[in-house]
């Protein structure tokens, strides 16, 4: 059998895929837009597996939605014509931002519908990475420049590089459009990078110092640490992870940055966690005011779930006072140091690292006037899903990064008499096929 061939893409999936069939199969197919006409160059065809996957490597007939790629490493189109993969992380790149929206929308539907059996009406709303200027007339700013952090390969001839999707095979990168300005200015596409495996690097939309975080591949000596620092621009401080995992060593500045959202100010080390969209925390943190903050007050008890550094514990600290209390769950010990660190000086604030089911089985009895869960991609589970029906908080501001398993753990509090009061969906990862969502839930009267 060919490994290349010629398809119509159908409907858009999760994970970024268009829906293609060959011969009764389906093909789960990256690079494309539903109704186009493709060339399409397998990439995991065995056998005895119910689905394949592909990229389209030629177009036959186009989309009016199909553009010019933003990003030319990204291009499956320019790649594949060069012999090599494309890399991750702009794989909607191609595709219209409004149309973007409207296909990530379609994911979201699709999801609920079939996961949590609710058919809701979604759309998925623009988060300029800048405010948009009086006379531009669209919310849209290209999509661009809105990352404030980035995870960089490195290549066998020690330059920056980026991986190609499900595949370890890196390409060399010398510019990075989804990024923001700080983080080009840093100098790292003509930096020597050899004995280095990878490069973090944190740029906090305040303006305030970034921080490059090297993990080596091997213990380097001394001058070559110092060659390594010297090749970053002065204006960031600069820190090494051993490469036995050992803490990371600050070579330069300060191990950490400082982060900003509606005039709280958090402390993030280049382990922890934070949002990358230069404008999400401001964004998610209206949208889960709105959600639970009616049932807040001076006295209220209020839990952050998967509280990463406290982007969520700030505001709710605020909204309670010192006569109430909040809870602050984060299972990353780095991160939960993070939030220790910022929150040290609350009294009404307990920051707990540990996973979240066993942090609920311990405050068993205590009612919360409101739970903010923000899990990671996987979501939170049944486990912990069946704790907080029992617990029966007023309000639950679900925030979540995947649709899949946000639609699976809707259903689960659905099923158990709870509603879903709104959800509205944030496309804070513009040229990805991502969507943030926030959903206020109740339970049932």
């Amino acid at each position: 059998m060919s490994d290349l061939l010629e398809l119509q893409l159908g409907p858009i999936a999760h994970g970024g895929h268009t829906v293609a069939r060959h011969e009764g199969r389906v093909v789960f197919v990256r690079h494309g837009l539903p109704g186009e006409a493709v060339r399409v160059r397998l990439t995991e065809a065995e056998e005895g597996k119910t689905f394949w996957r592909g990229d389209v490597v030629d177009v036959i007939e186009a989309s009016p939605a199909r553009r010019p790629h933003v990003w030319a490493p990204a291009d499956a189109l320019a790649a594949y014509a060069e012999g090599r993969l494309p890399v991750g992380g702009a794989e909607f790149g191609h595709i219209e931002l409004a149309e973007q929206r409207r296909l990530k929308a379609a994911v979201v539907r699709e999801q609920l519908a079939r996961l949590a059996h609710l058919e809701l009406d979604v759309e998925v709303e623009a988060v300029p990475a800048e405010a948009p200027r009086a006379d531009a007339g669209t919310a849209d700013d290209g999509g661009l420049h809105w990352r404030t952090r980035c995870s960089f390969a490195v290549d066998g001839d020690g330059r920056l590089a980026m991986h190609a999707h499900r595949s370890t095979e890196t390409v060399a990168v010398h510019d990075m459009p989804l990024a923001v300005d700080a983080i080009s200015r840093l100098g790292l596409w003509g930096v020597d990078l050899a004995g280095v495996e990878r490069v973090e690097v944190a740029a906090p939309a305040s303006g305030t110092s970034p921080l490059v975080v090297f993990t080596l591949a091997e213990e380097l000596p001394s001058t070559r640490l110092r060659e390594l620092v010297e090749g970053v621009d002065l204006g960031a401080s600069v820190s090494a992870v051993g490469p036995r995992g050992k803490a990371p060593l600050t070579l330069r500045g300060h191990g950490s940055v400082a982060e900003e959202a509606a005039g709280y100010h958090y402390t993030v080390t280049g382990e922890g966690f934070w949002q990358i969209h230069r404008k999400a925390p401001e964004t998610l943190m209206e949208a889960v005011l709105g959600a639970v903050g009616p049932v807040l007050g001076a006295g209220a008890t209020a839990a952050d779930l998967y509280a990463g550094a406290g982007l969520f514990t700030a505001p709710l600290a605020a909204a309670v006072g010192p006569s109430g209390f909040v809870l602050s769950v984060e299972g990353s010990p780095g991160t939960s140091r993070d939030a220790r660190r910022t929150f040290k000086r609350h009294r009404h604030v307990d920051v707990v690292q540990g996973r979240v089911e066993r942090v609920l089985r311990q405050h068993s009895g205590e009612r919360f006037d409101a739970v903010v869960l923000d899990p990671p991609r996987a979501g939170a589970g049944r486990e912990v899903v069946r704790q907080l029906v029992d617990a029966a908080p007023g309000a639950v501001a679900y925030v979540a990064c995947d649709p899949a398993s946000f639609a699976r753990d809707l259903g689960w509090f659905l099923e158990a008499g709870w509603r879903l009061e709104w959800l509205r969906a944030f496309d804070l990862y513009p040229q990805t096929h991502h969507v943030e969502t926030v959903a206020l839930l109740r339970p049932g009267r």
